[in-house]
């Protein structure tokens, strides 16, 4: 299994908001998009100290993503980002920590 990439704070949108109508559970894999790249990768959100999260809540999750050879060096701590599913954006995250130090932004 690949190791965790980033931890982060997640905010799932509420049905009216656009976001789900279910609740997510740990392990789940939506798509995520930077705003610094129009390039897309699924990341996997493993939740911590949760089982599932419902629309409107929030929860910290250790993300893994596909494509990080493609962000090496581009993400750093308080970066904000969006989760989707196909078009539709249902949630919003910032990134707390770093993990996979090759992913840390240079130059800051």
């Amino acid at each position: 299994m690949k190791p965790v990439d980033f931890i982060a704070e997640l905010h799932y949108r509420t049905a009216e908001e656009g976001g789900r109508n279910t609740p997510a559970f740990s392990g789940y894999r939506p798509t995520i998009k930077f705003f610094f790249s129009d390039m897309q990768t699924s990341g996997q959100q493993v939740f911590i100290n949760k089982d599932k999260v419902y629309p409107g809540e929030s929860v910290r999750a250790e993300i893994t993503i596909v494509s990080d050879a493609y962000f090496k060096y581009q993400l750093s701590e308080g970066m904000d980002f969006e989760f989707r599913e196909g078009p539709n954006i249902i949630g919003h995250g910032t990134i707390l920590k770093i993990v996979n130090t090759e992913l840390q932004k240079t130059g800051i």
